[in-house]
C-alpha cells in the first residue's frame, strides 16, 4: 500500500536543533567575572555575553563571547537595550564595588554603585518578559560581627554588617529576594566567602603579598613584606571553585533561596603569609604597616556549605597551597612582563 504524500513530507522534516542557551555576565572583565566567563566557555555550550565598565581588558577567551561596555548604574535604558539584544536565559550579576576599605573611604559610592546597579539589572531582566534566572552575589561580610558560637556560619546566622560594603551586600541580598517575592523573578542568591586566585587585584591580601614577593625576587623592591593584621582568620577558597559554584547555584539552585560558598575551614593571614614566604626565592622580613589595618575586623569567618552541597553537590576542592602558588606564579609573570617592556 502506498504511503500518503503527507506521511512522506513528515518523514523528511529534519529534527529541530535546540537553540543555544544564553548567559550574560555583568562585571565580566573583573576578577571573578573573567574566571566565570572562562569556565562557562570551557564547560557549557552556552552563548556567553559580558558587560563591563571598561573596554580592552585582555583575556584569551574574549574573542569567543559578545562583549559590551556600559555603566549599569547610570544608563538603565541602554542596559535594557543590551538585555533585549542578548535575551539571556541566565544572568550572573557580578558587577560591584568589592573592596571593603574603599567603602570606608567613600561609603556613598559603594552603596549607590552596588544597590542601584543591581536594581537596574533586575529591572532590565523584568523588562524582557521571559524571566531569566538571575544570580545575585552577596558576601560573607553580610554576617559581620559573628562570635565563636556562630561558627561555622550557615545561612540562618543573623546578618550584623560592620562596614558600608557589608551593608550594600545585605541590601543587594534583600533586593534580590524582594524581586523574587514581588515579581516572581527566579533570583538565586549566594554568599561567597573570601576567594583568591590568579589575576586578583593587589588591593586584596593574598594578591598583595604575592605581588610584593614577586617584585622582591626581581629586585624591584627591598625584601620587606608589609602587612596588616595577620591574626584574623578567613575562609579562603579558590576563585575557580567559586565560579563553578555560581554556575551550579544558578542552574540547579532553588529560586528565592540563598547559599553559602566557601572552603569550610579558615586560615589565619599569618598562615597564608608563611606559605607564600616558603615559596619565595629570596629571604624576606615582615613589617606591620598601620595603613593596612581596618577600623573593624571580624576575628574569624568559616562557612557551612551544607545547603548548596545538598542541592547541587558543590564543594570546594582546590587546596589553598595550590591557589597561593598560582597567585604567586601569576605575579611573577606580570613582573617579568613589565620588566621586558621597553622604557
Amino acid at each position: 500500500m502506498a504511503r500518503s504524500g503527507c506521511a512522506d513530507r513528515v518523514a523528511w522534516i529534519p529534527f529541530a536543533r535546540r537553540a543555544a542557551l544564553k548567559a550574560l555576565i555583568t562585571g565580566s572583565g573583573g576578577f571573578a567575572g573573567g574566571h566565570l566567563a572562562e569556565y562557562l566557555l570551557q564547560h557549557t555550550d552556552w552563548e556567553v555575553a559580558g558587560l563591563d565598565l571598561v573596554a580592552g581588558r585582555p583575556a584569551a577567551w574574549r574573542d569567543k563571547m559578545t562583549q559590551r561596555v556600559g555603566d549599569i548604574l547610570t544608563d538603565l535604558a541602554q542596559l535594557q537595550v543590551f538585555f533585549a539584544e542578548i535575551r539571556p536565559d541566565y544572568v550572573f550579576h557580578l558587577a560591584a564595588q568589592a573592596f571593603v576599605p574603599s567603602s570606608w573611604a567613600d561609603p556613598w559610592n559603594t552603596l549607590a554603585n552596588n544597590i542601584r546597579g543591581q536594581l537596574n539589572v533586575l529591572l532590565a531582566a523584568i523588562s524582557l518578559g521571559t524571566k531569566p534566572r538571575v544570580l545575585v552575589i552577596g558576601s560573607a561580610e553580610e554576617y559581620g560581627a559573628v562570635t565563636a558560637a556562630d561558627l561555622p556560619i550557615d545561612e540562618e546566622t543573623p546578618l550584623r554588617p560592620t562596614s558600608p560594603y557589608a551593608v550594600s551586600k545585605v541590601t543587594q541580598d534583600a533586593l534580590g529576594y524582594q524581586y523574587y517575592a514581588s515579581h516572581r523573578l527566579p533570583v538565586i542568591r549566594v554568599r561567597p566567602f573570601n576567594h583568591i586566585g590568579p589575576a586578583q587585584s593587589p588591593a586584596f591580601v593574598t594578591s598583595d603579598f604575592a605581588k610584593q614577593v614577586a617584585e622582591a625576587e626581581a629586585g624591584q623592591r627591598e625584601p620587606i613584606l608589609r602587612v596588616g593584621n595577620v591574626e584574623v582568620r578567613r575562609d579562603f577558597s579558590d576563585v575557580r571553585d567559586i565560579v563553578r559554584g555560581y554556575h551550579l547555584a544558578l542552574t540547579r539552585g532553588e529560586p528565592g533561596e540563598v547559599y553559602n560558598l566557601g572552603a569550610e575551614r579558615s586560615y589565619s593571614i599569618r598562615q597564608v603569609l608563611d606559605i607564600l614566604l616558603s615559596l619565595s626565592r629570596v629571604k624576606m622580613t615582615v613589617e606591620q604597616d598601620p595603613k593596612r589595618l581596618r577600623p573593624a575586623e571580624i576575628p574569624d569567618l568559616v562557612a557551612d556549605c551544607a545547603r548548596i552541597r545538598a542541592k547541587t553537590g558543590w564543594k570546594a576542592t582546590i587546596p589553598v597551597e595550590q591557589s597561593l602558588y598560582d597567585v604567586l606564579e601569576y605575579w611573577r609573570g606580570q613582573v617579568r612582563q613589565t620588566a621586558e617592556q621597553p622604557a
